[in-house]
């Protein structure tokens, strides 16, 4: 897989990502800011960085789970895997506008 078919499966990922609604506020969690990073290596193995509003969220292994469901099914990805991070904090200018 070169560059570009990675660089053009991160952005399936992202766009797939968008179906996942944040339930306390009701936007999706990529234009809320709330992926930090889509990774794609060889193999199809893709790496998201993600966090939460809080880190006390009570959805927070509702979004994880969701966005490891979501990645899976994206064509290309052969294995999935998310990590959770605080850091940097969420604050609400992450949000795209």
């Amino acid at each position: 897989m070169d560059e570009q078919q990675k660089a053009a499966l991160e952005e399936q990922i992202r766009k797939a990502l968008r179906v996942i609604i944040d339930p306390e506020i009701g936007r999706n969690i990529v234009d809320l800011g709330l992926i930090y990073a889509v990774v794609v290596e060889e193999g199809g193995i893709a790496r998201i960085t993600m966090t939460t509003t809080t880190r006390g969220c009570p959805a927070t292994a509702f979004l994880k789970e969701a966005v490891g469901n979501c990645v899976w099914d994206v064509p290309g990805v052969e294995y999935a895997e998310v990590h959770l991070t605080y850091e940097p904090p969420w604050t609400p200018d992450m949000m795209e506008t």
